[in-house]
């Protein structure tokens, strides 16, 4: 019959196989490491896993340059505005252009240039070819329903 374990005195924390307590230097427990096998720094592993979270992030960010490169930049410019017939809205013709080298879209902020720091309604584009210029309508809500010169922004993704 073996002797039962030593219950460690002072700051503990729980083995990392059985969950018995053990000093805070050690990982495993007497009966989870019987021959005393040496155990991985807690700064070790605590680096480990830095490391691979940084190279994670890191990879994650490389992918997402690499998808959005060479899409836009999208100039812009309101081609129109009228009434909408619903009566409750704006139908604004915008007209986006894609200088970029690849196909994509972005996202338009339409603002009342009267109104500083006014609301802005934000309408998104469909895809552009790359070098091309395409006009569409956007319903936009917010704005009020007087037809009135307003301004447009188009962002890069």
């Amino acid at each position: 019959m073996s002797a039962p374990p030593s219950i460690p005195t002072g700051l503990t924390h729980a083995c990392a196989r059985c969950g018995a307590p053990v000093p805070l230097e050690v990982g495993l427990c007497e009966r989870c490491n019987p021959i005393g096998l040496r155990d991985a720094a807690s700064s070790q592993v605590h680096g480990t896993v830095f490391l691979g979270i940084g190279t994670a992030v890191i990879a994650l960010w490389l992918v997402a340059q690499a998808a959005v490169n060479g899409i836009g930049p999208f100039p812009a410019a309101v081609a129109g505005i009228r009434a909408a017939d619903e009566g409750a809205a704006l139908v604004v013709t915008l007209r986006v252009s894609n200088s970029g080298s690849r196909l994509g879209s972005t996202t338009c902020r339409v603002s009342d240039p009267g109104i500083p720091g006014g609301q802005a309604v934000f309408v998104q584009s469909p895809r552009i070819e790359p070098g091309a210029v395409l006009t569409f309508d956007a319903t936009v809500v917010g704005l009020g329903t007087a037809v009135r010169p307003l301004a447009v922004e188009c962002s890069n993704p």
